[in-house]
């Protein structure tokens, strides 16, 4: 059977963990203050023995009697009274033979000291020692007396009770477990607090679950396909992940990034601004070493206050890709749209005639309709080698047709199939962005015509595209590329500057001829290589 291992809480943990630790100390604060508070209570207590005996020892009655003077007094009833003031086992005064002239058994008077340890005091020399008596294991200290004359006459023995000495030290260990009693309580009181207080800094969450949470934000941040970029409030990067490595890397950036100075590192995100401002940089393009990159820079907040700031950027190139991709769809859509409502209306003649029993009729409006197809496929193919913009113009065809505008291929040249993919995009945004701008231009005209001719040759590519539209102001014209600029409202102006972004992207250039009220021609000139000239 498997045993299932038990997660303790980190709050139960850290509770448990601090009141061992407080336990640990208390334990070893009693053990070395209570030896020290034993020493110290034996210690006073021989102290106070040996004080009353030096005292006893120096008493003249005490003296006087030893020496023989009859009228020096009781020496039994002088050492009962000392022994009760300072509250003492005994006190026994003993000639130099050892024979006792006091003792609190008056049937011991006369007879020898018991204990063998008088000896060094009947030799002139005071000593403390714990010896067993007639009354019992004893604290006794020993001072020897000397007559006026400095000879040894005898010596006093004080003692106290080692039951004493004893409850004197239990009276100190109560002070030491009132201490550790203390001092545990507000130990396991700090400890609940402190685990608390770190589990609501830690949300709330227990180990394990912060682990997880970690190692899943890090897989997601390592997984992403955006360059991932973070700093903190004092501009020093604490977070890059795999993909802003691969793309920093492609700029030619090895070094790593952790730990330094954003405004160092990578000055052209400037997210040391953002920090200052709290205001986001968004789509922000960044050029260097030959790369551009699309980057957003966004402010941190916790609580309200900007902690550190996050950059998210990406290959402008894939999200080119991208955006090609679904403006390919778009177009094949809006083509199948415009086909499809071009197709119904034929449909109805269709049916219109055939309910009219007009046979002869429908038999040459089919032919005129077959033909009009075949004539305007057989001629985008014939000049249009490409087949991205082939599909792009027939589709525009069918759309302008709907929007009741002619749209002309001008035959005076033609359009091979490129070499470079990546021109052919940028061809298609340069031609798509033109032709809108000039169906919008032809609008409330009578008479809508828009023009558009290929010439190629020697791997150069000029694009014309010619309205008869409303024609450009010099006013405007001198905005004309600028991203956002529009005279047709808010959100508008892109198209023009897209147009001037792939351009020089291919390292072509762009000019204009506008009359107004008459139209609008833009000439694009290329570098191009055809299929078959770069081999």
């Amino acid at each position: 059977m498997k045993i299932r291992k038990v997660r303790l809480r980190l709050q139960t943990t850290i509770t448990l963990m601090i009141c061992l630790v407080v336990v640990s100390v208390l334990i070893i604060v009693y053990v070395m203050f209570g030896m020290r508070f034993s020493r110290q209570a034996q210690e006073s207590l021989e102290n106070k023995a040996i004080t009353i005996a030096r005292t006893v020892s120096r008493t003249p009655l005490v003296m006087n009697a030893l020496l023989g003077n009859p009228d020096s007094g009781s020496i039994q009833d002088f050492a009962t009274e000392i022994s009760d003031i300072n509250d003492v086992q005994f006190v026994v005064v003993m000639d130099v033979q050892g024979i006792r002239h006091s003792h609190p058994d008056t049937a011991l008077i006369g007879k020898h000291f018991i204990g063998g340890d008088e000896e060094d005091a009947l030799h002139g020399k005071e000593k403390i020692s714990i010896a067993k008596g007639s009354l019992g294991y004893s604290v006794r200290a020993f001072s020897p007396i000397f007559g006026p004359d400095g000879r040894l006459i005898g010596a006093v023995a004080v003692g106290i009770s080692l039951s004493s000495v004893q409850s004197a030290v239990h009276q100190n260990q109560w002070i030491i477990y009132s201490g550790i009693l203390v001092g545990g309580l507000i130990g396991m009181a700090g400890a609940v607090l402190l685990a608390r207080t770190i589990k609501r800094m830690m949300l709330g969450m227990e180990p394990w679950e912060i682990s997880k949470l970690l190692e899943e934000r890090s897989a997601m941040l390592q997984s992403t396909k955006e360059g991932i970029l973070a700093i903190d409030k004092n501009s020093c990067i604490t977070l890059v992940n795999a993909e802003a490595r691969r793309l920093m890397g492609s700029k030619g950036i090895s070094q790593d990034p952790v730990s330094r100075q954003i405004e160092e590192f990578w000055p052209l995100l400037r997210m040391e601004k953002v920090l200052e401002s709290g205001e986001p940089l968004l789509d922000k393009e960044v050029e260097q070493s030959g790369i551009t990159l699309l980057v957003n820079v966004v402010p941190v907040r916790v609580k309200g206050v900007i902690e550190g700031a996050i950059a998210t950027f990406r290959d402008k190139t894939e999200v080119s890709l991208l955006l090609e991709r679904l403006s390919g769809i778009s177009l094949y859509a809006e083509a199948l749209r415009a086909q499809t409502h071009e197709f119904m209306n034929k449909l109805h003649v269709i049916m219109g005639l055939t309910s009219m029993h007009r046979y002869d009729r429908l038999e040459e409006y089919l032919k005129d309709i077959v033909l009009s197809i075949q004539t305007e496929a057989d001629s985008v193919v014939r000049l249009v080698k490409d087949p991205v913009m082939v599909g792009f113009l027939l589709g525009k065809l069918s759309r302008m047709r709907e929007a009741d505008v002619r749209l002309v291929i001008l035959e005076d040249g033609g359009l091979p199939e490129s070499a470079n993919h990546e021109a052919s995009r940028e061809l298609v945004t340069i031609a798509g962005n033109l032709l809108d701008n000039a169906l919008e231009a032809v609008q409330g005209k009578d008479n809508k015509l828009i023009e558009i001719g290929f010439r190629y040759r020697d791997n150069r590519l000029v694009l014309l595209v010619r309205d008869n539209g409303t024609g450009i102001s010099a006013a405007n014209g001198d905005h004309l590329y600028e991203q956002g600029y529009s005279t047709k409202g808010k959100d508008r102006g892109i198209g023009l500057y897209l147009v001037q972004r792939s351009v020089d992207m291919l390292g072509g250039r762009i000019h204009w001829v506008s009359r107004e009220t008459e139209g609008t021609e833009f000439t694009v000139e290329l570098p191009y290589t055809a299929k078959g000239d770069d081999q």
